[in-house]
Protein backbone atom coordinates (compact mmCIF):
# COMPACT_ATOMS: atom_id res chain seq x y z
CA UNK A 1 0.00 0.00 0.00
CA UNK A 2 1.31 3.43 -1.20
CA UNK A 3 1.58 6.19 1.37
CA UNK A 4 -0.02 9.48 0.87
CA UNK A 5 2.47 12.03 0.64
CA UNK A 6 1.64 15.45 2.58
CA UNK A 7 2.35 18.37 1.61
CA UNK A 8 2.53 22.62 3.03
CA UNK A 9 2.54 25.41 1.02
CA UNK A 10 4.24 28.37 1.85
CA UNK A 11 3.45 32.00 0.95
CA UNK A 12 6.43 33.74 0.06
CA UNK A 13 6.83 37.83 0.42
CA UNK A 14 10.45 38.79 -1.13
CA UNK A 15 11.97 41.93 -0.48
CA UNK A 16 14.61 43.46 -2.52
CA UNK A 17 15.44 46.62 -4.86
CA UNK A 18 14.84 45.27 -7.95
CA UNK A 19 13.02 42.93 -9.49
CA UNK A 20 13.93 39.14 -9.76
CA UNK A 21 13.16 36.32 -11.68
CA UNK A 22 11.54 33.18 -11.00
CA UNK A 23 14.34 30.65 -11.63
CA UNK A 24 16.50 33.25 -9.46
CA UNK A 25 14.28 33.10 -6.20
CA UNK A 26 14.38 29.09 -7.05
CA UNK A 27 17.73 28.71 -6.95
CA UNK A 28 18.32 31.00 -3.93
CA UNK A 29 15.79 28.71 -1.98
CA UNK A 30 17.61 25.65 -3.16
CA UNK A 31 20.97 26.63 -2.65
CA UNK A 32 19.97 28.21 0.89
CA UNK A 33 18.38 24.46 1.83
CA UNK A 34 21.62 22.54 0.55
CA UNK A 35 23.72 25.03 2.79
CA UNK A 36 22.06 24.28 5.63
CA UNK A 37 20.55 20.40 5.15
CA UNK A 38 22.91 18.92 2.76
CA UNK A 39 22.01 17.09 -0.35
CA UNK A 40 19.73 14.71 1.57
CA UNK A 41 18.03 16.77 3.33
CA UNK A 42 17.22 18.63 0.04
CA UNK A 43 16.06 15.27 -1.62
CA UNK A 44 13.54 14.53 1.17
CA UNK A 45 12.19 18.12 1.04
CA UNK A 46 10.21 17.75 -1.97
CA UNK A 47 10.90 21.68 -2.62
CA UNK A 48 8.64 22.95 -5.75
CA UNK A 49 7.99 26.55 -6.46
CA UNK A 50 4.52 26.50 -7.54
CA UNK A 51 4.24 30.11 -8.73
CA UNK A 52 5.84 33.29 -8.58
CA UNK A 53 4.65 37.55 -8.69
CA UNK A 54 7.20 39.51 -10.11
CA UNK A 55 5.45 42.75 -9.15
CA UNK A 56 4.23 41.58 -6.09
CA UNK A 57 6.99 39.70 -5.71
CA UNK A 58 5.29 37.08 -3.94
CA UNK A 59 5.95 33.23 -4.18
CA UNK A 60 4.32 29.97 -3.26
CA UNK A 61 6.52 27.06 -2.24
CA UNK A 62 5.55 23.20 -1.67
CA UNK A 63 7.14 20.92 0.64
CA UNK A 64 6.82 18.12 2.36
CA UNK A 65 5.08 18.56 5.90
CA UNK A 66 7.52 16.61 7.56
CA UNK A 67 10.41 19.42 6.36
CA UNK A 68 8.35 22.15 6.95
CA UNK A 69 10.66 23.33 9.92
CA UNK A 70 13.74 22.90 7.73
CA UNK A 71 12.40 25.17 4.86
CA UNK A 72 11.47 27.64 6.99
CA UNK A 73 14.51 27.89 8.83
CA UNK A 74 16.53 27.83 5.32
CA UNK A 75 14.22 31.01 3.86
CA UNK A 76 14.65 32.33 7.45
CA UNK A 77 18.62 32.20 6.31
CA UNK A 78 18.64 34.03 2.81
CA UNK A 79 20.54 36.87 2.61
CA UNK A 80 20.65 37.41 -1.59
CA UNK A 81 18.65 36.61 -4.52
CA UNK A 82 20.95 36.33 -7.59
CA UNK A 83 23.64 39.09 -7.49
CA UNK A 84 21.35 41.38 -5.06
CA UNK A 85 20.68 41.51 -1.10
CA UNK A 86 17.06 40.86 -0.18
CA UNK A 87 14.77 38.93 2.76
CA UNK A 88 12.30 36.55 1.90
CA UNK A 89 9.65 36.27 4.54
CA UNK A 90 7.15 33.29 5.14
CA UNK A 91 3.45 34.92 5.24
CA UNK A 92 1.47 31.92 5.63
CA UNK A 93 1.74 27.97 5.47
CA UNK A 94 -1.38 25.99 4.68
CA UNK A 95 -1.99 22.60 3.80
CA UNK A 96 -3.98 23.36 0.64
CA UNK A 97 -3.41 26.20 -2.48
CA UNK A 98 -7.16 26.64 -2.24
CA UNK A 99 -6.91 27.31 1.56
CA UNK A 100 -3.67 29.41 1.23
CA UNK A 101 -4.94 31.51 -1.31
CA UNK A 102 -7.90 32.44 0.54
CA UNK A 103 -5.83 33.42 3.88
CA UNK A 104 -3.66 35.04 2.21
CA UNK A 105 -6.31 37.33 -0.13
CA UNK A 106 -8.14 37.91 3.79
CA UNK A 107 -5.33 39.17 5.20
CA UNK A 108 -4.84 41.78 2.24
CA UNK A 109 -7.95 42.85 2.40
CA UNK A 110 -8.03 43.21 6.29
CA UNK A 111 -4.99 45.91 6.04
CA UNK A 112 -5.57 49.30 6.17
Amino acid sequence: MTRVVRRRYLALKVECEGLVEQREVLDAVLNAFLRLFGEVGLSQAGLYLVSFDRERKYAVLRCSHKALPMVRAAVASMTKIGNQPATVHVQRVSGTLKALNKKVTNKRQAKP
